[in-house]
């Protein structure tokens, strides 16, 4: 592998790069009222050009996208040419935004000198207006109304679509496309792989606008990035158009003269037979368009090579597309298979090691270019009209500074084409098994001026920056730094620099009362609680958080852990560490002494202040209360022996303050003192642990539900401000508005809680004979250590993407055709959550941003 994963300059350059959406996302969006979905919808994403990104279907682009590679196909029987993922808008579906392809990441290695992608199209007309019209009549009750139900691949009448890239040298990129008729009858295919350049030129900056024409058998171009050529077998016949909004079909006469080839040029001339090509063969926009025809079961690779400056096709000779092209391909998938079997720890069962590829292929295919002025999108661009008054007001007015112009691993590259902090920290923590570099460049960026508010606070997502994720950056620093191998010391103290300044921004904004307890809004939950938490009028009350309490006791100890680190080798940073023992120990006192812990469920809740004096538990037993079992660290007497200032002076703050001494504890092993940090003590964690470990409460067969089963005949019910708010168990969809309903944390499993006290589980077993015994399940007898519970907690996650005795995987077991049918079953969706009961998969379809972290627990579970 060392031609490729070696790091050496360029291998990076060149990636898949591009959303699968960029239509309906907030920076697209220059709407007076901030609807996003309305302003930039589907319907203009084939005519309008975008202004900060591009999307396609299995896309590669260069680091600053200035151009784009990308697949389009046609049917014969569809309106439009099939360029990107259709899904339907946010108020389109009844549960939300939600992708109605079927497509997947099967394989790429770090720096994409290998990636491959699988797309099932149908050959039938797709179903666009079925899908828009069945799942508005349906409610929030009902389930999603999917293509599958649509009836299109009835009898195997669809198309397999593959596409291989492999690079012969960082600026030398081969598409392998291999075609299948999986059909009963003979059909016909149009085969568009397309090059294009991303618009730059039409906001009236004075950028030199670029330009792409035909040379003999090849399509070559001149760019920002350098020379490009574009060449595929066979005669294909190349059709130019210009990346530009065709003005005319969109806004009418009254808009501008449109271009005499526009961006949807291509598309109008092969659905439409329109003279919408540039008979010149030049423009900005252009694709190879293979017509196949092939009969049932019949395959046919077609093979497009892009080379750039350093890598002439005339260097290339015969081997451009010839024996050398397939010798190249074949040499990187072996390299792939080498890179992933050589693993630490990698799977030796053959279903383990497809998942495990699997979701590191997700994960890197999501790496996409975000591009984001919010000081320009807030003005308008000179050429541009000017952008509605009060347009700071609707979103992001006070990020003026924010500047993004970075690759960034994001959630989702459909549902959610941007970067969210909290996601990203788990991200990282995945992707430092196959790349650490770039995972620890990825925490770093988040952290950087152009980024972090200049008061401290990181950019939630750009929905609305100025939200509150969950402070998970200094625990995912922690894990990257040990995966890494524990020695870039360098990169723990950059992050330690900047996070000091975040840390202080939460202390500042979130602790309205000062007193330890903390608030924070909905802290990536949605929908968990009984009412919005952002939204909660002063006038009403304040709302006292379990979660946002556990998250800042957890986001002290790992800053603590990182201090301490840091300490052994530069003594500087020991008062750091006392700084943040001595923070952690109010926390966990104020949390453990208030009203949050509830004695008597053994449980602890959010805690609603109101302004007439009455405190008001939110009974929910959820993940909320249990995020105060994740803070919790251990070490031991050598790893701080050689800090004697941060043992002498935590010691004194304990002896000032025996009250606070419940969340310290010691115990010897052997010759050995083991310390553990707890803002739970094991007496309570044992009882908490009961309603975690209950089949009947929170534990579901595949991982820890996000609300207690408990409320599925116990629902909870407060009235607030004259308005009645409840919690019921939702195992699966939401019914609820409340943050749009396309995400559901009443009842769902979800991957990132889960991960995480896995962790915590795992410290309270280092900490060696606690005497917690956790009875996993409840009412077996099978009585486990922490650390063997956490063990179940893996395996019950990593079973979701298993196939089962009947030979299904539960995330895909609603669908004999996903789940059982030999074209499909192997390819794996990696859900945004799973449904409580069966283990369903249910929003975005390709989550492979923390569900991926899948790859990481198979990795570290002990075997």
């Amino acid at each position: 592998m060392a031609r490729t994963e070696d790091g050496s300059a360029g291998w990076r350059d060149w990636g898949p790069y591009v959303a699968e959406r960029a239509w309906g996302t907030v920076r697209e969006d220059y709407s007076a009222d901030g609807d996003a979905w309305e302003f930039f919808p589907h319907d203009h994403a084939r005519s309008r050009a975008y202004r900060w990104n591009e999307d396609g279907m299995a896309a590669f682009s260069d680091l600053k996208q200035t151009w784009c590679l990308g697949l389009s196909l046609w049917n014969g029987r569809d309106a439009i040419l099939k360029e990107r993922m259709f899904g339907l808008a946010g108020p389109q579906g009844n549960h939300g935004e939600d992708v109605k392809e079927y497509w997947w990441y099967l394989d790429g290695t770090p720096t994409h000198a290998w990636n491959t992608w699988r797309y099932h199209y149908p050959q039938a007309e797709y179903p666009y207006a079925d899908l828009i019209a069945t799942n508005a009549a349906r409610g929030r009750l009902e389930p999603e109304y999917e293509l599958v139900d649509t009836g299109v691949f009835d009898d195997g009448r669809y198309w397999v679509v593959g596409v291989d890239y492999a690079k012969d040298s960082p600026h030398d990129l081969l598409m392998r496309i291999t075609i299948e008729n999986a059909g009963p009858e003979p059909a016909t295919l149009h085969v568009l792989p397309t090059l294009w350049f991303r618009n730059t030129w039409s906001w009236g900056y004075e950028v030199e606008k670029p330009s792409l024409r035909l040379d003999g058998e090849r399509i070559v171009g001149a760019g920002p990035s350098g020379a490009l050529a574009l060449r595929g077998e066979g005669a294909p016949e190349a059709l130019f158009c210009d990346n530009e909004t065709n003005t005319a079909r969109l806004f009418g006469a009254t808009a501008g003269e449109s271009p005499a080839y526009p961006k949807d040029g291509i598309n109008d001339h092969v659905v439409d037979g329109a003279a919408t090509v540039n008979p010149e063969h030049t423009g900005t926009k252009a694709a190879l368009h293979y017509t196949v025809e092939l009969g049932p079961g019949e395959s046919r690779v077609i093979r497009v090579r892009l080379t750039g400056t350093e890598a002439t096709p005339a260097a290339l000779g015969e081997q451009e597309l010839g024996p050398g092209f397939d010798a190249v391909v074949e040499q990187r998938a072996t390299e792939a298979d080498a890179f992933y079997s050589g693993l630490p720890n990698a799977p030796t069962d053959p279903d383990e090691a497809r998942v495990l590829r699997q979701a590191f292929a997700g994960l890197l295919w999501s790496k996409q270019y975000f591009h984001f002025n919010v000081d320009k999108w807030l003005d308008g661009d000179p050429g541009g009209p000017p952008p509605p008054p009060g347009r700071g007001g609707v979103r992001n007015g006070q990020w003026r500074h924010f500047d993004a112009d970075d690759v960034i691993l994001m959630p989702d590259p459909w549902e959610y084409p941007w970067f969210a902090a909290w996601d990203l920290a788990f991200h990282c923590v995945t992707l430092a098994h196959i790349d650490p570099a770039f995972a620890k460049a990825q925490l770093i960026l988040l952290l950087r001026e152009w980024y972090m508010h200049p008061n401290g606070q990181l950019p939630a997502y750009e929905w609305n920056f100025s939200d509150v994720n969950p402070p998970t950056h200094a625990w995912a620093a922690i894990q990257v730094f040990l995966i890494d191998g524990g020695t870039d010391f360098g990169f723990l103290a950059r992050i330690l620099h900047k996070l000091l300044i975040n840390y202080t921004w939460w202390t500042n904004s979130k602790d309205k009362d000062e007193d330890d307890l903390f608030e924070g809004g909905f802290m990536g939950l949605d929908n968990i609680a009984p009412l919005n938490r952002s939204t909660l009028p002063p006038e009403v009350g304040t709302l006292e958080q379990a979660d946002s309490t556990g998250w800042m006791a957890s986001y002290a100890l790992d800053l603590l852990e990182i201090a301490l680190r840091l300490a052994r080798r530069d003594d500087v940073y020991e008062d750091v560490a006392v700084k943040f023992g001595e923070q952690f120990l109010r926390i966990a006192g104020s949390a453990n002494s208030s009203g949050m812990w509830d004695d008597a469920d053994a449980y602890f809740y959010d805690v609603l202040h109101l302004t007439d004096g009455r405190e008001v538990p939110l009974k929910v037993r959820s993940l909320v209360g249990l995020v105060p079992v994740v803070a919790s660290l251990a070490y031991d007497e050598p790893g701080v022996r050689t800090i004697p200032e941060f043992r002498q002076v935590l010691n004194q703050y304990l002896v000032k303050h025996p009250e606070l001494g419940a969340s310290f504890h010691r115990r010897r092993i052997g010759d050995e003192q083991v310390y553990l940090l707890a803002m739970v003590s094991p007496e309570r964690l044992t009882r908490i642990l009961k309603q975690v470990f209950d089949t009947e409460g929170l534990l579901s067969d595949h991982g820890i539900r996000g609300v207690s089963a408990y409320h599925r005949e116990h629902p909870f019910t407060v009235e607030v401000d004259g308005v009645e708010a409840s919690v019921d168990y939702e195992p699966a969809e939401s019914t609820s508005p409340l943050f749009g309903g396309n995400s559901n944390w009443r009842g769902p499993v979800w991957f990132p809680l889960n991960a995480l006290l896995i962790a915590a589980l795992q410290h309270y077993e280092s900490h060696g004979e606690t005497g917690v015994r956790i009875e996993d399940p409840l009412g077996s007898g099978n009585a486990l250590t922490p650390g063997e519970a956490a063990d179940d907690l893996s395996r019950r996650l990593i079973s979701l993407f298993l196939p089962g005795p009947d030979g299904r995987r539960p995330a895909d077991a609603r669908y004999p055709l996903l789940s059982a049918d030999p074209r499909w079953k192997d390819n794996i969706f990696f859900y945004e959550y799973f449904d409580g009961d069966t283990g369903q998969g249910l929003g975005a379809s390709h989550q492979t941003g923390w569900t991926a972290m899948v790859a990481h627990l198979i990795l570290t579970r002990r075997r």
